[in-house]
C-alpha cells in the first residue's frame, strides 16, 4: 500500500485523533456485571437488559448524528460525542442503584451512537482513495482497543471491594473522551462538508494538506463539487438535498450499506465477546487476539481489497461458529464430565472466530458503508446503517441468555453460523470492490446498464437545479 507522500502523515494523524476506543464499555461490562449483580442485588433478567440496552440507547445518537454532522460539521460532532460519553461514563461510575446505572447507560449510549456514525465518515471524507481503507478501518481497531482496555481494566480492579471495583471499571471510560475532545479540535474539517457549506476556500486548504500535490487537491475539489451538483464556477452556498425517494442505484447502495451492518452483528460477535469465558485472563486473551488481527486488516485493505478479505473472513467465521457450536453441545450434554478436548475446541473456536471477524467483517463494515453513499446522502445513509447495527446488536445481546435456554448454547452458535452463511452469499453476489476508487466514483459501481441513461439525466437535472438556485440567489442579491 502506497500512502500519499505529502499527506500520508497528516492523514494518519487525523485518523488517530478522530477515533476513540468506543465503546470500552463492551469489554468492561463483560466482567463488571458479576460485581454489579452481587453489589446491587439484581436479577439475571436485569443483567441481560443492562448488558444489551446500550446498543438500543445508541440508536438515539446514531439516528440524529447524521443531521447533527450536516449542521455543525463532522469535527464538532466528534467533540460532541466525546462530551456525551464522558458524562455517561461518570454517571455509571457514580451510580448508587440500578435505575441510576441505567440513566448513565442511556447517556453513554447516545455518545456511542454518535461516535460510531461520525468517526468513519469523517476519516473517509478526509482520506485519499489510495489509503482510505487503511485509515477508515481504524474505527474497528480502536473499538477493539477499547474492548481490550476494558478487559485489562476488569483484571486491574477486580481485586478491590465489589462496591468500588465495578464503578472504577465503568468510570475510567471517561478518560479517553477527554483526549479525543481536545485532540480533534486541532484537526481540520471534512473538505466534503465544507464544499456543501459553500466554503470552497477552506475545503481547498484541507485538500492541499492531505494530497500529494496542489494539482491533485484541485482535481479532488472539482470531483467533490461535481458530485454535489455544484457548477465548477460556483462559490455560493448550496443547500444539501435530503434522502426522499431513492433511485434504483441508490436503493442498491442502501441495501448494501444496511445489510453489511446487519450481518456484522447478527453473526454473533457481541454474544461471543460479552458471554465468553468469565475469567479475566481469558477475556484479555480474546481482546488481544481481536486487536492484533485488526492490524492485519488495516494493512491489507488497500492492498488486497475489500471483497477478498470480507469473503475469507466470513468463511472462517462460519467454520469457527460450527466448531464452537459442536464443542459447546458436547460440553452441555456431558455436564458431569470434564472433557478437556471439548473445552479446548471451544476456546480455540472463540479465538479463531474473533480473528476471522477482525481481519474482515469487523473493520470492512465501517470502511465500506462510509465510502459507498453519495456525498449528499453520506451522513444520513451511514446514520441509518449504524442505527440498524445498534438495533441488531441490542436485540442479540438482550436475548442471548433466553435464546440459548430455548435452543441450547450450541444451537445458538449453529444459528449464528447459518446467518453468517447467508451473509457470505450476499457479499459474494451483491457487493462490488471499492478499493482504489475515489469516493465520487464509488456510486457508479452500483449502476446497472439499464440505469445509466436515467443516471445521466438525473445528473443533468441536478446541475440545472443548482444553476437555477445560484441564479435565484444572485437575483435576490
Amino acid at each position: 500500500m502506497k500512502l500519499p507522500r505529502k499527506g500520508s502523515c497528516f492523514c494518519f494523524h487525523v485518523a488517530n485523533r478522530s477515533h476513540v476506543p468506543f465503546p470500552p464499555d463492551i469489554g468492561v461490562m463483560s466482567g463488571a456485571v458479576i460485581f454489579i449483580k452481587d453489589d446491587l442485588k439484581i436479577s439475571d433478567t436485569q443483567i441481560e437488559v443492562l448488558v444489551g440496552i446500550l446498543n438500543l440507547y445508541s440508536l438515539v445518537g446514531s439516528a440524529v448524528a447524521g443531521k447533527t454532522s450536516d449542521w455543525i460539521g463532522r469535527r464538532l460532532t466528534i467533540v460532541f460525542a466525546a462530551v456525551i460519553f464522558f458524562v455517561g461514563a461518570l454517571l455509571m461510575g457514580f451510580a448508587t442503584n440500578y435505575a441510576f446505572l441505567m440513566v448513565g447507560r442511556f447517556v453513554a449510549g447516545i455518545g456511542v451512537g454518535y461516535a460510531l456514525m461520525i468517526a468513519p465518515v469523517y476519516t473517509a471524507e478526509v482520506s485519499p482513495a489510495s489509503s482510505r481503507g487503511f485509515l477508515t478501518s481504524f474505527t474497528e481497531l480502536f473499538i477493539n482497543a477499547g474492548i481490550l482496555l476494558g478487559y485489562v481494566s476488569n483484571y486491574a480492579f477486580s481485586g478491590l471491594p465489589e462496591n468500588i471495583n465495578w464503578r472504577l471499571m465503568l468510570g475510567v471510560g471517561a478518560i479517553p473522551s477527554v483526549f479525543l475532545a481536545v485532540g480533534v479540535l486541532a484537526m481540520p474539517e471534512s473538505p466534503r462538508w465544507l464544499v456543501m457549506q459553500g466554503r470552497l476556500g477552506d475545503a481547498r486548504r484541507v485538500l492541499i494538506k492531505v494530497s500529494e500535490s496542489n494539482e491533485e487537491a484541485e482535481s479532488r475539489l472539482a470531483d467533490i463539487k461535481a458530485a454535489a451538483g455544484i457548477p465548477q464556477s460556483c462559490t455560493e452556498d448550496v443547500v444539501p438535498q435530503l434522502l426522499i425517494t431513492p433511485t434504483p442505484t441508490l436503493r442498491r447502495i442502501l441495501i448494501a450499506g444496511l445489510a453489511i451492518h446487519f450481518f456484522q452483528q447478527s453473526s454473533g460477535i457481541d454474544s461471543v465477546v460479552l458471554y465468553s469465558p468469565r475469567p479475566a485472563w481469558r477475556n484479555c486473551r480474546v481482546g488481544f487476539t481481536k486487536t492484533a488481527f485488526i492490524l492485519v486488516a488495516t494493512f491489507f485493505l488497500d492492498r488486497v481489497g475489500r471483497r477478498p478479505l470480507l469473503l475469507s473472513s466470513t468463511g472462517g467465521m462460519i467454520a469457527s461458529l460450527l466448531m464452537l457450536g459442536f464443542g459447546l453441545t458436547v460440553v452441555d450434554r456431558h455436564p458431569d464430565m470434564k472433557l478437556e478436548w471439548a473445552i479446548a475446541i471451544c476456546i480455540a473456536s472463540i479465538l479463531a472466530y474473533v480473528s476471522f471477524f477482525s481481519i474482515g467483517l469487523g473493520p470492512i463494515t465501517w470502511v465500506y458503508s462510509s465510502e459507498i453513499f453519495p456525498l449528499r446522502l453520506r451522513a444520513q445513509g451511514v446514520s441509518m446503517a449504524v442505527a440498524l447495527n445498534r438495533i441488531t446488536s441490542g436485540v442479540l445481546t438482550m436475548t442471548f441468555i433466553s435464546l440459548y435456554k430455548a435452543i441450547t448454547i450450541g444451537g445458538a452458535f449453529f444459528l449464528y453460523a447459518g446467518i453468517a452463511t447467508v451473509a457470505w452469499i450476499f457479499f459474494y453476489t451483491f457487493l462490488p470492490e471499492t478499493r482504489g476508487k475515489a469516493l465520487e466514483e464509488v456510486e457508479t459501481l452500483f449502476i446497472k446498464s439499464k440505469d445509466k441513461n436515467a443516471t445521466e439525466g438525473h445528473k443533468e437535472e441536478s446541475a440545472g437545479q443548482a444553476q437555477i438556485q445560484l441564479a435565484a440567489g444572485n437575483g435576490a442579491a
